[in-house]
């Protein structure tokens, strides 16, 4: 039987998730509601079912995240009759005593680093599924698909394994864990092209609607939540608008865009030059190496 791309991308990343089960004693996948992850589950689903899945899902919340994208990740995990285990980064900011970000742009997305760290501390985790792509930013591109970090949770770029062919190297020391990446072969329009044939559902977030937003240094911020506080350079508007990732609202802008179905959405990904995290991503563009040194101290 010939496979499409699309077959092969979903045979790849099924092939994964086997693997990790077969490797790893105590994994974890990280959901947090998005596209991306959203798949993920999916795909575990395939990989699977009927029995349960050999890991929980679990979110770090920042307290800032799209309500949209909660109640989808709430309701799915209810639905498919999976464990669910959210841990909160104010939590974390009392408990550590952590010093939360001030000021024009302030952002907890940072501060997920801890929360993740202390969660997988807490469960034990030996592995960490995520939705990571090599497509949307440069850091992740340099990443393999099972990528170690030490015993602080650390990721050092040049302490990489070889991957060769489909063989995945899951061996750790004890304290080490492994963060694993499917889909990381994917691209953005890959996601969107293998959610239209598999009929996966969505948050409302992801498509063209109506939307109250501020205007700040050129970017569409939401003001849902409050989180954002105005300035006075700042501008309110309505405008109809999507979101291509639904991360931290203090860090996720939104793009004005009439794609309401899921044709237009990716008639619109085909169409542009901008990358998803270049043309919505604040927390990136902080320093050329944004993420890079994010990924060192733990992050996702």
């Amino acid at each position: 039987m010939k496979l499409d791309y699309l077959d092969q991308l979903e045979s790849e990343a099924i092939h994964i998730m086997r693997e990790v089960a077969g490797q790893f004693e105590r994994p974890a996948l990280l959901f947090s509601g998005g596209k991306d992850s959203i798949t993920l589950v999916h795909l575990a689903l395939k990989a699977f079912r009927p029995g349960k899945l050999p890991f929980p899902l679990v979110h770090i919340d920042t307290g800032h995240n799209f309500q949209e994208a909660l109640d989808f990740r709430d309701n799915l995990a209810a639905s498919i009759g999976e464990r669910l285990i959210v841990r909160y980064v104010e939590d974390t900011i009392r408990e550590k005593k952590l010093k939360e970000p001030t000021g024009r742009n302030a952002t907890r997305n940072g501060l997920q680093t801890f929360t993740l760290l202390d969660t997988i501390e807490e469960f034990e985790f030996d592995a960490c599924i995520g939705g990571a792509r090599r497509d949307e930013e440069k850091a992740r591109a340099k990443e393999r698909v099972f990528s170690v970090r030490d015993e602080f949770g650390s990721w050092d770029p040049k302490r990489q394994r070889p991957e060769l062919w489909n063989l995945y190297n899951g061996r750790i020391h004890k304290g080490e864990n492994v963060r694993v990446f499917p889909i990381s072969n994917w691209t953005e329009l890959d996601v969107w092209n293998y959610i239209r044939r598999e009929k996966i559902e969505l948050p409302s977030i992801y498509f063209a609607h109506e939307r109250e937003l501020l205007v700040r240094d050129g970017k569409l911020m939401a003001t849902a939540g409050g989180v954002i506080k105005p300035e006075p350079d700042d501008q309110l508007v309505t405008r109809r608008v999507r979101f291509r990732t639904v991360g931290d609202i203090s860090c996720t802008a939104a793009s004005e865009s009439g794609a309401d179905t899921l044709d237009a959405v990716i008639a619109e990904i085909q169409a542009t030059r901008i990358s998803e995290r270049g043309e919505t991503r604040m927390d990136d563009q902080l320093s050329e190496a944004a993420m890079e040194d994010r990924k060192k101290g733990g992050y996702f």
